[in-house]
């Protein structure tokens, strides 16, 4: 394959496992890879694994400056959303449609909207007596966790499950299914 991977870009707040499952999968990819990572929060421990793994970083001084997010995203072709908190604004999510896709750690539509991250996903989960809960990715649009829903991996919910137990299940999930979804996407954008 002469042609270059595609660039992808992972938006990140958090611990970042998500972005290591990324980097760990597409680590000798000639299909896509982790051009550069850019947070909304300077304490980020995906920061950390980004450094590490010698992929550029960016922490974003106002996330709702659209004009600052499409500087960051640079020359990126894929945008991955990966624990990213804040609602992208609307003129990048214009610019990325078809191309900006997000992990939830639900089956969507359910359990999805302004706060619903971390346990507070899994307790309403919970809260609902489901029998199953699981991954989601989805394209970004301008509302949270609405747009097109690309794949899902189901997990159970099983009995005596708490908000941890249950996190730690849809998280491998996630690891697993991200990963998948980024090369499938990229294959279609080169």
């Amino acid at each position: 394959m002469t042609e270059r991977p595609v660039r992808v870009a992972v938006l990140v707040s958090g611990g970042g496992t998500n972005l290591q499952a990324l980097l760990d999968a597409l680590q000798s990819s000639p299909v896509a890879r982790v051009a550069r990572v850019i947070s909304s929060r300077p304490n980020a421990g995906a920061l950390d694994r980004a450094r590490r793994a010698a992929v550029p970083t960016t922490v974003l001084r106002d996330p709702n400056d659209a004009n600052e997010l499409q500087t960051a995203l640079g020359d990126a072709q894929l945008v991955v959303l990966a624990g990213y908190l804040k609602l992208v604004p609307a003129s990048v999510v214009a610019r990325f449609r078809g191309r900006m896709i997000n992990i939830h750690p639900a089956l969507l539509p359910d359990f999805g909207g302004p706060g619903m991250y971390g346990h507070r996903v899994h307790e309403a989960v919970l809260a609902s007596r489901a029998k199953e809960s699981g991954a989601t990715v989805h394209f970004v649009d301008e509302e949270f966790d609405r747009g097109a829903i690309i794949a899902q991996e189901k997990v159970p919910v099983q009995p005596g499950d708490d908000a941890e137990t249950l996190a730690a299940r849809v998280l491998e999930a996630e690891h697993r299914l991200l990963p998948r979804v980024v090369l499938d996407l990229a294959r279609r954008i080169a």
